[in-house]
């Protein structure tokens, strides 16, 4: 039996989760577990439909969720540490510090540059996010700014560190997907990295003085205060992040660096706070409450927990589940070649990369298979128009590492808001880095600002190539 599907097959899963989703967060206000899983029964329907037998489709879905398990741990032990950080008073000193030292009028930028600086090191935007990101969320809210600014200030500077960190994950999946090496890849990402942040930079530096007039200093003193009255502050606590950045440069693996980060933030909640193990472990659980009669300090410390976590893993297993069924039925093959057809140019090839990789963004909200499956897609066309494949993994970095922020049931905007508890509604409009990255690489693709050619290429110029 021929299972191979039509165009007007494989786009269906697709159009039905946007569909979903566009009416979930527009008008339900349901949230995104739901759209996944009419994604998911979609493309089961088409897979069905096509010719492949239920078994099988289970099968496709048993191999997506399987390659989220590893993030899927990952996302609990972020929880604890969440949890274990405020108990033991690492995120409540990051806070006071933070607040007594930062001027308003220079805190959005310092954001953006400060968890850039702390994602390269770490090579996680999760990480960076959970941990200075919290740190930053809770003290912007402090000054005053607006809860979607301070996330999209975030959400920029980890994404613009996990992008060029040879210590991430996708920076390191991109080259080998489009046969290139590691440090290459680096190496060329730097021209659409860098000039990307810095324009970020500049706009959160203007926004953010415009915006720190209506900072209340009554406000920044009651948080100060209610800290003091709730925790021991101490310097000495900020030593936590620095042995996680230490933990990462050494390139100790995630879950026992971070399972190690947990566990000490938990010994020094009994030793410092004079927490009970009792109440560490169910900081570690539920997340840590806390009634300081302060409401400011209250809404920025209650929260984390392994079980604020499930959430967000629920929708992890659901995507990469769809995303299986979308991969072994060729659904994302069938709609990628369609794009490959349409290639003219080296702006148009660049474009396509671009446009299939948030295809697959879109479809499935998984960075992997946002960066992978384009890749592999587009690797032979970059080497019959004699262009380095170096661009083709710098593209799929551009819009799958970072533009898939934009979309707002992906697993990274999905993970940021339920962390920094903003929406994806809000921030993402702030998330400048996201949206700049990818016209960046269009605007190089169309001028033929550094696209390198292969060395045969550059011997000969090969009509309707720019």
């Amino acid at each position: 039996m021929n299972r191979t599907l039509s165009a007007r097959m494989a786009v269906i899963p697709v159009l039905a989760l946007m569909g979903a989703a566009a009416c979930s967060i527009f008008i339900w206000k349901a949230g995104m577990h739901l759209p996944l899983i009419i994604g998911v029964m979609a493309a089961a329907v088409v897979a069905v439909l096509a010719g492949w037998k239920w078994e099988e489709v289970q099968e496709m879905l048993v191999k997506g969720v399987s390659r989220a398990l590893p993030a899927v741990f990952i996302l609990l032990l972020i929880g604890m540490i969440i949890g274990s950080w405020i108990a033991s008073g690492v995120i409540p000193s990051m806070i006071y510090y933070g607040l007594a030292s930062i001027h308003p009028s220079f805190f959005v930028p310092m954001v953006a540059i400060v968890t850039g600086i702390v994602s390269i090191t770490l090579g996680s935007s999760f990480t960076s996010i959970a941990t200075v990101g919290l740190a930053f969320m809770a003290i912007g809210e402090g000054l005053g700014f607006s809860p979607g600014l301070i996330a999209g200030a975030i959400i920029s500077g980890a994404y613009f560190g996990d992008k060029l960190s040879p210590l991430s994950d996708t920076t390191n999946i991109a080259p080998v997907m489009a046969e290139t090496d590691l440090f290459t890849h680096v190496k060329h990402m730097l021209w659409d990295t860098i000039p990307a942040f810095l324009i970020a930079v500049v706009l959160y530096a203007f926004i953010g003085q415009a915006s720190a007039g209506g900072v209340e200093t009554k406000t920044v003193d009651a948080i100060l205060s209610g800290l003091q009255e709730s925790f021991i502050i101490h310097p000495a606590l900020l030593l936590m992040p620095v042995l996680t950045i230490v933990l990462m440069a050494k390139k100790t693996p995630a879950i026992p660096a971070l399972t190690v980060v947990a566990m000490l933030g938990a010994v020094l909640a009994v030793i410092v706070q004079g927490e009970s193990i009792g109440a560490v472990a169910n900081s570690l659980t539920s997340g840590y409450t806390i009634e300081s009669g302060v409401e400011a300090v209250d809404s920025l410390l209650n929260g984390g927990g392994l079980l604020s976590m499930l959430g967000t893993v629920g929708l992890l297993i659901i995507a990469t589940g769809l995303g299986g069924i979308l991969e072994e039925t060729g659904a994302f093959k069938v709609l990628t070649n369609r794009m490959v057809e349409k290639v003219k140019s080296t702006g148009s090839l660049i474009s396509m990369t671009i446009f299939s990789t948030f295809v697959v963004a879109f479809a499935s909200g998984a960075q992997f298979l946002a960066i992978i499956l384009p890749a592999r897609t587009f690797v032979e066309t970059y080497k019959k128009m004699g262009i380095h494949t170096k661009n083709l993994s710098r593209c799929v970095e551009a819009a799958g590492t970072v533009g898939i922020n934009l979309v707002p049931w992906g697993v990274p905007a999905v993970f940021a808001a339920g962390v920094l508890g903003v929406g994806a509604g809000e921030f993402i409009p702030y998330a400048f880095f996201a949206f700049l990255v990818p016209l960046i690489n269009i605007l190089y693709g169309y001028t033929g600002l550094t696209i390198t050619r292969t060395g045969s290429e550059k011997k000969k110029k090969v009509r309707g190539i720019a």
